[in-house]
């Protein structure tokens, strides 16, 4: 995949560390013998980061760090040489933990509660993003938001970016619906979540692109990329859709595979490819970390391979 020298940040609000094991069988209330457990970091904006940085480019991770958790979390980033920024709060970074079930091939995934914000911690948070210097290229807004914060947070740091910074927003639910207000320059929502923004049923490719369409009309929105499931994405701007189907692969864990897509759709814009080229790099890389087990991320040999095997369509 070709260089950008663009700077690129992301930012995990709410980041974790990603515990993955492997047992025979899930079986309540019996002692279950497990595989030694990898740790890897994980939420949102730091999975974006490892990927962009398996793509081979430079990014810098801000992320919430607290208590013990928190320590090992800033471990295995400085293990894995990415380049990162904590920003302290007194509560625990929260863990998860995702058990592959051999027998059937399932994938158990438990989450665990993350740390409460202050009011005063919110606001460092914010003025870390106001105060970026250089200014990104792409800042990337990722992952859930710490419980008891307000759903409009991640719009507070849409407005709070530098002017020139181009935001992608990556989130659901009720912090989706207040960042879009807030006018980033791409978001990637599913079906669903697409209706819900426009307050629409959106039920087939033409209802995706009408809501779409809106988006950008109404929020200022540059980009809206449109998970479709199964029936891959759906990518529009103001020039036009286009839709990329994923190539068939065996799915080993969904873990992650999101964050992937927005990596590679971050690289190849900062580069300066066009949208139909960056979805077809999105799709490839987000299809190369389903091959992957637990939560590892993709493989950017599997991203090249598969890369020739995406299929882009105009609508």
């Amino acid at each position: 995949m070709p260089r950008t020298s663009a700077p690129i940040v992301t930012v995990t609000l709410n980041p974790a560390v990603d515990v993955s094991t492997s047992v025979d069988q899930v079986v309540a209330e019996r002692k279950l013998r497990c595989d030694a457990p990898l740790p890897e970091p994980g939420g949102g904006g730091i999975n974006v980061a490892r990927v962009v940085r398996e793509l081979g480019h430079d990014a810098t991770a801000l992320w919430t760090r607290g208590g013990t958790a928190g320590t090992r979390l800033e471990a295995l980033l400085d293990e894995l040489g990415l380049e990162h920024r904590p920003l302290p709060v007194a509560g625990e970074t929260r863990e998860h933990l995702i058990v592959y079930e051999r027998s059937t091939g399932r994938q158990f995934r438990f989450g665990m509660p993350g740390p409460v914000l202050t009011d005063t911690e919110v606001q460092a948070c914010v003025a870390a993003v106001a105060a970026l210097d250089p200014t990104p290229a792409f800042l990337v807004l990722s992952g859930s938001l710490p419980d008891a914060v307000a759903d409009d947070l991640y719009g507070r740091l849409v407005r709070a970016a530098p002017a020139g910074c181009r935001v992608v927003l990556d989130t659901s639910n009720a912090a989706l619906a207040e960042g879009v207000k807030a006018g980033p320059y791409l978001v990637k929502p599913n079906r669903r979540e697409l209706g819900a923004l426009t307050d629409a049923p959106v039920e087939d490719d033409d209802d995706v692109r009408a809501a779409a369409r809106r988006l950008i009309d109404e929020h200022g929105v540059a980009v809206v990329v449109t998970s479709l499931g199964a029936g891959g994405v759906i990518a529009s701007n103001a020039e036009g859709d286009w839709l990329a189907h994923a190539p068939p692969v065996r799915v080993r864990s969904a873990v992650g595979a999101g964050d992937s897509m927005v990596a590679a759709l971050v690289v190849a814009l900062a580069r300066g490819d066009a949208l139909d080229e960056a979805v077809r790099w999105g799709v490839a890389t987000g299809t190369a970390t389903v091959l992957t087990e637990g939560t590892q991320l993709c493989r950017l040999d599997d991203v090249e391979r598969l890369y020739r095997k995406v299929v882009v369509q105009s609508l």
